[in-house]
């Protein structure tokens, strides 16, 4: 089965050009190569798959001949993806919370609106 098949069949892409896309750019990797699109995928093989700021890694232990359900994705891939890449993104979400500033760059709907009722008592 060619990789992006698999990828949209295991449900880590919405949609097969989603996964061809993802594939084309380099985010996807068969036992550390970059490959194609139409690379066959087969049992025992590590896809590492970069997808949002993740680095998953799984093994491919069945080749499904359709796109399966969430409840049986498991059945057809085993995920080996380490702990530390879970634990970046935890990071990653505390490190945007903090992003701005207050007072700087564009003002949200809050200051908006906190602005505009200064503003009407004037």
């Amino acid at each position: 089965m060619r990789i992006d098949k698999y990828l949209w069949c295991v449900r880590y892409y919405k949609t097969r050009n989603n996964a061809t896309e993802a594939t084309r750019k380099g985010h996807i990797k068969i036992n550390g190569e970059s490959i194609k699109p139409s690379k066959m995928v087969f049992n025992n093989d590590r896809i590492i798959i970069r997808k949002n700021q993740i680095n998953y890694e799984i093994e491919v232990l069945d080749i499904p001949s359709n796109r399966v359900g969430a409840k049986l994705v498991d059945l057809y891939r085993k995920d080996i993806t380490p702990a530390e890449e879970f634990e970046k993104l935890d990071l990653l979400k505390y490190s945007k919370d903090y992003y701005r500033k207050k007072g700087t760059g564009r003002p949200t709907k809050k200051d908006r609106r906190d602005l505009n009722e200064l503003q009407e008592e004037n």
